[in-house]
């Protein structure tokens, strides 16, 4: 019943678009599917905003002529069993064409079966692990690179950029959090570096305290964390509680101003990792930068926005370009060069951007500053 409530919720305040269609007009859906609610909302609330900008210029610009494009948000919570449920309901509207999404690996990569019984292309902006593009499924596309570049290269900057050259691992045990941190350690071992400890916490948990009091008797020079901010932000501010100062290293899940409202000032001196260049480096995406200031003044940019923002806007060419059915649209997509605001996106045989540009960010007063 819950779920039934969260996702009308969802259609009633979350679509875009959605006025009655003038008479012969035809109607088209895309979907958004990312946590909404729970403790990771405040990406997947920002996945919402950028698919609703694309959505909000394509049907004021009139190049999709003859279609009014409405846009749904669902709410997977961030759970995979959610995701399914939601991906079944999704292959049943048969005026849905495509979904963004989702954000979490451990969502997409079942969800990602269930839309490919209906050719449904299904686009993440921001599921990295390499799994799910090694499906084999023809209907799987991602704007983000892989964990397996991401952990690399956090491996290799500690190692070369901070001459550190041990460290302790904890990560979630998700698909994402723990797939990037066997990424990191395989990479930072294969170079000799010195992996102390490797653990995994629950999603959820609050209390770290007797496993960073073991940590720090081992005498890491850096803490590696594989998943999300709503638990690195409490480990890294107990950590500096405990005296273990060492800076804390993560992947693109902690990269957003809510890992610092969390850990506060222990943040202070950790780096995260992020996929691709900063946006505001890429000529073509201060319009979007602008256009988001104006639109949302009050609202902090998350991570995901522009991707999510790109992702759409390539789903809407491929509708534009074809006939409009589902497959189409995925050999649409399997084809494309998209010159965007994240530079030109083409994709592999698996679905993979060639666009493999990692990025790395450390707390610098209070803020995520951009390092190389």
């Amino acid at each position: 019943m819950f779920r039934i409530l969260v996702v009308a919720l969802g259609i009633l305040t979350g679509v875009v678009g959605c006025s009655q269609a003038p008479e012969g007009e035809k109607i088209i859906k895309i979907v958004v599917v990312c946590p909404l609610t729970g403790d990771i909302a405040a990406m997947g609330q920002g996945m919402k905003r950028g698919a609703e900008m694309a959505v909000e210029e394509a049907n004021v610009s009139g190049k999709l002529a003859g279609i009014k494009l409405e846009l749904a948000a669902f709410d997977d919570r961030a759970d995979p069993k959610e995701a399914v449920n939601v991906a079944n309901e999704v292959i049943s509207d048969t005026k849905i064409v495509g979904v963004i999404g989702h954000l979490n690996s451990g969502c997409s990569i079942p969800a990602s079966s269930i839309y490919d019984r209906r050719n449904l292309l299904m686009m993440t902006p921001a599921s990295t692990n390499p799994k799910l593009t090694l499906q084999g499924l023809k209907n799987v596309f991602r704007v983000c690179t892989t964990d397996d570049v991401q952990g690399s290269f956090g491996a290799n900057y500690i190692l070369d950029k901070l001459k550190i050259t041990t460290a302790a691992v904890i990560h979630d045990k998700t698909a994402y959090g723990q797939g990037l941190a066997e990424e990191f350690k395989k990479q930072f071992e294969s170079r000799q570096g010195k992996i102390l400890s490797f653990d995994g916490i629950n999603i959820g948990d609050k209390d770290f305290r007797a496993l960073l009091v073991r940590i720090k008797n081992e005498k890491p020079q850096i803490l590696y964390f594989g998943g999300m901010y709503s638990e690195c932000g409490l480990i890294t501010k107990q950590a500096k509680e405990l005296g273990l100062t060492v800076p804390v290293v993560g992947g693109d899940g902690i990269f957003t101003p809510e890992y610092i409202k969390i850990g506060g000032k222990a943040t202070e001196g950790d780096y995260a990792s992020m996929i691709g260049m900063p946006p505001d480096k890429l000529p073509k995406a201060k319009a979007f930068m602008d256009k988001f200031k104006a639109k949302y003044p009050q609202v902090d940019m998350q991570p995901y926005d522009p991707y999510t923002y790109e992702a759409t806007n390539m789903l809407i060419e491929a509708i534009e370009k074809t006939n409009k059915e589902p497959l189409q649209i995925v050999n649409y997509m399997s084809k494309i060069k998209y010159a965007g605001i994240l530079g030109e996106t083409t994709f592999d045989e698996k679905g993979d951007t060639l666009n493999k540009t990692i990025s790395i960010y450390q707390v610098k007063d209070g803020k995520f500053v951009y390092c190389e």
